[in-house]
């Protein structure tokens, strides 16, 4: 198999990006909003499209690339043998939401990117940030951590003792939907009431309160009373949710990305920290929450990861070619 390129697919509820790189790094991303209308190959089209443009943009045929890294947001859901995708931020068969204006139930995500590409990677996006981020981050001589996304939904990577969890179906870390409040009536786009996605991400705080994700954090930056209220009480939340993943696997490290904490992180970082240590010394000491080494190209990162060559890995360290690629 040509192993001059490999591409990488980061498929989140916002935005899709995709990626081409070779042994010196990526050579090319395009990115656009995720699709969530036409029929339930229309993701799956779309992201082709992407990856086609992305070659096209590098100078590189398309036929010469025939590794895939896919990281996604789901959960997972077995489809005719392979993987496929039911995130409750894109398909509105469940939810039935305004802003899901379609009726997919499971996307046939896998299916459809073999049918153009030999061999396909696929990975929750939490979990390949978590790689991206042990290959060549901040987790390197970490064994026991977490990485978050804080975003239009809230989602986990998770490693212990230096092995970074799958779970039956690939769904280890879908963290969002712990049941947190059993008296809110928050609703998450799975259904649950009261689970730490319907409280705290971004897309579900501004459908409850009929604004714009972005407006309402930096109202809350610039002190409006009401926002900083909105924002802390989901800070609080997502605190308690990482003091109960500490309490189970023992973490020490949190790595943070996402929309929500790309932006905002800076003053959400002390709020979670606070709630964290309210808790159980004996577990939460020593415990650290700070950003994501590789930003806001972890996911993009990590999708690459899952197909790189392992000759590749010293100079891709050595080089940190992702911080040649744009922030859009």
């Amino acid at each position: 198999m040509n192993e001059e390129y490999v591409c990488g697919l980061d498929v989140g509820g916002t935005k899709m990006a995709a990626l081409v790189a070779d042994v010196t790094g990526p050579l090319a991303r395009v990115s656009a909003p995720t699709v969530k209308t036409g029929t339930v190959r229309a993701l799956a089209g779309q992201a082709l499209d992407l990856l086609d443009a992305a070659c096209r943009q590098a100078g590189v045929p398309g036929a010469a690339v025939q590794k895939l890294g896919v990281a996604t947001c789901g959960p997972f859901v077995p489809l005719d043998g392979m993987l496929g995708i039911a995130p409750p931020n894109v398909c509105g068969a469940r939810s039935k939401a305004a802003d899901l204006p379609n009726d997919w139930d499971v996307i046939p995500l896998e299916q459809v990117l073999r049918e153009r590409f030999q061999t396909v990677a696929v990975r929750n996006d939490c979990a390949a940030a978590l790689l991206a981020e042990r290959q060549f981050g901040a987790a390197r001589n970490e064994p026991n951590c977490v990485y978050v996304t804080w975003s239009t939904g809230i989602g986990f990577g998770l490693c212990v003792d230096g092995h970074i969890l799958q779970g039956k179906r690939g769904n280890a870390g879908h963290a969002g939907h712990m049941l947190m409040d059993p008296l809110s009536d928050a609703e998450c786009g799975c259904g649950n009431l009261g689970d730490i996605e319907a409280i705290a991400a971004g897309r579900n705080l501004a459908n409850r309160l009929g604004c714009d994700t972005a407006d309402l954090f930096n109202r809350a930056r610039a002190g409006e009373a009401a926002a900083v209220e909105i924002a802390n009480d989901a800070a609080r939340w997502l605190g308690r949710a990482l003091y109960n993943v500490v309490a189970v696997l023992d973490t020490r490290l949190f790595l943070f990305g996402g929309g929500v904490w790309n932006h905002h992180g800076d003053w959400l970082a002390p709020l979670l920290r606070r709630e964290i240590g309210r808790y159980f010394p004996a577990l939460t000491d020593g415990v650290e929450i700070t950003s994501a080494t590789l930003g806001a190209r972890v996911t993009d990162v990590g999708a690459l990861a899952l197909v790189l060559p392992p000759a590749w890995l010293p100079l891709w360290n050595e080089s940190q070619p992702w911080n040649r690629l744009s922030e859009a």
